[in-house]
C-alpha cells in the first residue's frame, strides 16, 4: 500500500507550523496568554450581530466587504480601493507573501544567515521575506509555506530598531528584499517605535514593507500615514486585539491601490464572514466605547508593570496590551508552570532572545491583581 506521507509535498512534510497560545478547556483559569481584550464588544456591536442572525445566514456575504471598506476608508482618509479586508490580518499577511515574493526554485541551496557578516546566501531579493527578531512568529512560517527564503535580523538588546546606517554597516539587512515585515509595536516585547524612525527604514527599502500594527491602538502613535504616502508601504490592522472581535476574525490592510488590487486577485471568494463584516462596521460606529477601554487597559498595564517591578521582576516598556517580564529566582519556563498551578496562564517562548521572559496579557484589574497575588505567593513559598 502507498505510504500516505509520500503523497505530501516535501516542503509541507518538513514544515514547523505556527504554535498557538494555549486555549484551555478548564474553567476558572485566568487567561493572560493570548492578548485578548478583557472587555466585551460594544453593546451596539452585539446588538447588530444578533440582529443579523436571521434568514441572511443562507446567503453569501458581500464578496469584497465593500460597506466595511468604505467605512474604513472614511476613517483613514483614503479610498476603498486602498483597503482589503481579510479573515483576520493573518490571512492578509499570507496573501502578501504569495503576491510579492517568488518561491526559491527547487534544488537551489539557501544558507541560513549567521547575523555577523551577511544575510541569507543563495537567495535573490525577489525570493526573500525579511523581518526582525524577535517578532511575530508567523512570519517565518508564512515564508516556509511559500518556499521563500528568510532573512531574520536581530533587534537591539532592548528590542529597539537598528538604524538604517547601522543596518548598512553590518551588511545583514537586505534593502532590496521583496517583502519586509515590521511589527510595530513589537511583539512579544511590546516596544513601541516612532513614526520618523519607521519612515527612515521604509524610505530605504526597495521592496514591499508591511508595518504590522496589530497592537497600535494601545500605543502613543501610529504610522498609517506612511501607507498613504509611500506606494511600497502597507499597514496591517486587526479588529481582534483592541476591538474584541477575535471570534469573528476580521483584519485589513491599507496601501497603494495597485498592491491592494494584486491581493484581491488571489484572495478567496467571500473570504470574510457576514457576521464579522457587520460586527466590524458596527464597531466603527462606536469608537468612543473602545477608546474608553483602551484607557482602562493602558492604566492596568502601568499598574501591573509597577507592581511586578516592586516584586523584583524586570518589566520591559510596552505600548501594547501585554508586557514582557523577566522574572527572578526561577526560570521563566518554571514560572509559567508555577503560575498555571495557581490558575493563571501566561505565555513563554523558547526563542533565544526571550526565553528568559514571560509575556503577560493585560487583563481586567481583578485578573492583573490575581497575577500579582500568585507571584507573591510563589516568591514567599
Amino acid at each position: 500500500m502507498t505510504n500516505p506521507k509520500r503523497l505530501i509535498r516535501p516542503l509541507v512534510r518538513e514544515l514547523h507550523p505556527y504554535v498557538y497560545g494555549e486555549q484551555p478547556k478548564i474553567k476558572g483559569l485566568i487567561k493572560l496568554n493570548t492578548n485578548e481584550n478583557p472587555y466585551p464588544p460594544s453593546p451596539k456591536v452585539l446588538a447588530a450581530v444578533k440582529a443579523a442572525v436571521d434568514g441572511r445566514l443562507r446567503l453569501y456575504p458581500n464578496p469584497t466587504a465593500q460597506p466595511l471598506r468604505e467605512k474604513l476608508a472614511k476613517w483613514h482618509g483614503c479610498h476603498a480601493d486602498n483597503i482589503i479586508v481579510g479573515n483576520g490580518s493573518d490571512e492578509l499577511l499570507a496573501l502578501a507573501t504569495r503576491a510579492f515574493v517568488e518561491p526559491v526554485p527547487e534544488g537551489r541551496v539557501i544558507r541560513v544567515p549567521n547575523h555577523k557578516k551577511s544575510g541569507t546566501r543563495g537567495a535573490r531579493p525577489s525570493e526573500t521575506v525579511q523581518y526582525f527578531t524577535p517578532s511575530y512568529s508567523l512570519y517565518p512560517v508564512l515564508a516556509d509555506i511559500h518556499g521563500a527564503a528568510k532573512n531574520p535580523v536581530p533587534l537591539k538588546p532592548d528590542f529597539s530598531l537598528p538604524g538604517v546606517v547601522e543596518l548598512k554597516r553590518d551588511e545583514i539587512w537586505k534593502f532590496d528584499a521583496a517583502l519586509t515585515y515590521v511589527t510595530t509595536p513589537n511583539a512579544p516585547s511590546g516596544r513601541g517605535y516612532q513614526t520618523p524612525e519607521l519612515e527612515k527604514l521604509c524610505r530605504a527599502q526597495k521592496g514591499v514593507v508591511i508595518l504590522d500594527e496589530a497592537y497600535v491602538d494601545f500605543a502613543e502613535e501610529n504610522a498609517m500615514k506612511l501607507a498613504l504616502k509611500y506606494p511600497h508601504v502597507i499597514v496591517a490592522r486587526t479588529f481582534s486585539k483592541a476591538y474584541s472581535l477575535c471570534f469573528q476574525r476580521v483584519g485589513y490592510l491599507v496601501g497603494h491601490c495597485c498592491l491592494v488590487a494584486a491581493l484581491h486577485k488571489i484572495r478567496d471568494s467571500y473570504n470574510v464572514n457576514g457576521l464579522g463584516q457587520i460586527g466590524a462596521v458596527a464597531t466603527l460606529g462606536d469608537l468612543k466605547y473602545y477608546r474608553a477601554n483602551f484607557k482602562k487597559i493602558t492604566a492596568t498595564r502601568e499598574w501591573l508593570s509597577r507592581e511586578l517591578t516592586k516584586l523584583g521582576f524586570r518589566v520591559f516598556p510596552s505600548q501594547a496590551n501585554f508586557i514582557l517580564v523577566q522574572p527572578l529566582r526561577f526560570t521563566a519556563h518554571e514560572w509559567q508552570h508555577k503560575l498555571r498551578a495557581q490558575q493563571v496562564l501566561v505565555r513563554w517562548f523558547s526563542f533565544p532572545e526571550v526565553k528568559d521572559c514571560l509575556r503577560v496579557t493585560i487583563g481586567a484589574p481583578a485578573e492583573a491583581a490575581a497575577l500579582v497575588g500568585a507571584v507573591r505567593r510563589t516568591l514567599h513559598d
